[in-house]
């Protein structure tokens, strides 16, 4: 995606283990992706569906 500003999550470790970006930074939609495999495909969420799943994953914490 052409002018998409990625970013590392503060929750991922400098350890080189499961780490994801996002970029939010194009209007509608909100882009995920392996930090580790960043060819290796995208998913595509808008902003409401992507704001739910940041405020569950924050309810249920890291190891639900």
């Amino acid at each position: 995606m052409t002018g998409a500003q990625w970013r590392k999550s503060t929750k991922s470790g400098n350890n080189g283990g499961s780490c994801v970006e996002v970029a939010d930074s194009l209007p509608g939609i909100v882009l995920v992706r392996d930090t580790k495999d960043r060819d290796g495909g995208t998913l595509t969420f808008g902003p409401a569906s992507w704001q739910g799943f940041v405020s569950l994953a924050k309810e249920i914490g890291p190891m639900g």
